[in-house]
């Protein structure tokens, strides 16, 4: 206990870096409730896990529902069946405690942002009626953005230890699936540039590019070209963050790697979009398979700095990538370019902080709500550039440096009984960024 205690002390003492502006792309409405609850309406049960890359029926949603709950591990897929898709939804709609939320990554970081009274948000995603309305009223969105209905996702939430048949959830997370075709085509992207030099923005974070999976592969690659091209054109001097999210094509992955990952300043992501990222490109442990249990701290970091050694930043390589806050359960850690990035310290406490206020919907850390999963000790890195490292509660952010990268680690205080789940990463991005400085290049 006096662990946990000295922890939320730390957690509440950083200072925050201020913007004005801010620019996002990615906008829905989550349709928030208990995936068990909802299988079970359906008739459905865990007879098969299996992992489909795009759900085509009830069958595929059971199958891929059973696979990440027994993991305990988030993903999201497309649902190709409309028609399906709606009944599925119209079913969820009847839950008494089904909730309506801000949903899209993008919209999910501005939404928390912009209870930050000192920023204007400006959301270019599809905006239905719904989605408008519980927007905050810092967030504008241009008229173009405006559409009669709105695109839902389907969030199916389950609790640590909640059992479905034989399953039994290792830890609390979430299933999403949609059938969103607004944003699969990212049909917000010419409203996107032409509002840049209007809005002046001091940060753009883009992000949907997962979205795109659903669609043929012809039409992908020529959204992502198009992606690319008006990435290409934001001023050099305003950063851009990409958020990225559970995919299933490698050869698409490695498409964003190669062409978008060196237009951007700074990435978010979790444990499983961290493997697949190296799973593609034929990364370090890629013939991992999946993460056992807490995601090794040594492979977390020897796989951070590969990305940012192969795509980031270097004397002899056009790049902006020279940041990535990685975002896992028990720990987070932000990784940097040396002489990119500031306050490193305080971006990835608070992150750690509102995953642990946001999941227990608390407005500070309540020490008996909290436990702690990081490990104590634990090897920098794998690869025989490694230290052992013993975590200090006096001082929990633990920082090593490796070839002109920093690296700052945090553990997480991770809710017991979580409100809600979904949203976590956002919330996480959004706050390390708005503590975050990046310097001028």
């Amino acid at each position: 206990m006096p662990l946990l205690m000295r922890l939320q002390s730390f957690l509440g003492l950083t200072a925050a870096f201020q913007m004005q502006k801010v620019f996002r792309v990615n906008a829905c409405v989550d349709v928030v409730l208990s995936g068990v609850k909802l299988l079970r309406a359906l008739g459905l049960s865990p007879e098969n896990r299996k992992d489909h890359a795009v759900l085509h029926s009830r069958k595929d949603l059971e199958e891929a529902f059973s696979y990440f709950m027994e993991k305990g591990a988030a993903a999201e897929r497309f649902f190709s069946d409309k028609e399906s898709f709606q009944e599925i939804a119209g079913v969820a709609s009847g839950f008494s405690e089904a909730q309506h939320y801000v949903g899209g990554n993008a919209a999910l970081i501005g939404q928390k942002l912009a209870t930050n009274s000192n920023l204007k948000v400006l959301l270019c995603g599809p905006v239905g009626p719904k989605l408008h309305e519980l927007l905050d009223d810092n967030v504008f969105v241009p008229p173009e953005s405006m559409q009669e209905v709105d695109e839902f996702h389907l969030i199916l939430e389950y609790q640590a230890a909640e059992q479905w048949g034989e399953l039994r959830a290792p830890n609390a997370n979430r299933f999403i699936f949609s059938h969103d075709l607004s944003n699969g085509v990212m049909n917000m992207l010419e409203v996107f540039v032409s509002s840049l030099d209007e809005f002046q923005p001091d940060l753009v974070v883009l992000s949907g590019l997962h979205m795109m999976e659903g669609q043929s592969k012809e039409i992908h690659q020529k959204r992502l070209l198009e992606a690319v091209i008006s990435i290409s054109d934001i001023p050099t001097d305003i950063p851009v963050h990409l958020e990225l999210a559970s995919m299933t094509d490698r050869d698409f992955m490695s498409s964003i790697m190669q062409q978008v990952f060196p237009l951007v300043n700074s990435i978010g992501l979790n444990e499983q979009e961290l493997l697949f990222l190296s799973q593609s490109a034929s990364g370090p442990y890629s013939s991992l398979p999946s993460w056992r249990g807490v995601p090794d701290v040594g492979i977390v970091s020897d796989i951070l700095f590969w990305i940012l050694k192969e795509y980031g930043s270097q004397e002899d390589r056009a790049s902006d990538l020279t940041r990535i806050h990685f975002h896992t359960l028990a720990y987070h850690i932000l990784a940097t370019v040396d002489g990119s990035w500031g306050n490193q310290v305080a971006a990835v406490a608070a992150g750690a902080r509102v995953a642990g206020t946001q999941a227990c919907a608390t407005e500070t850390i309540v020490t008996d709500r909290v436990f702690l999963k990081a490990p104590l000790e634990f090897m920098t890195s794998h690869t025989g550039a490694g230290s052992k490292v013993s975590l200090n509660p006096s001082d929990p952010v633990v920082e090593w440096h490796r070839e002109g990268i920093s690296f700052h680690f945090t553990p997480v205080l991770v809710c017991k009984d979580p409100v809600r789940t979904v949203g976590l990463g956002d919330a996480i991005s959004a706050e390390g960024l708005l503590y975050s400085e990046i310097y001028p290049q």
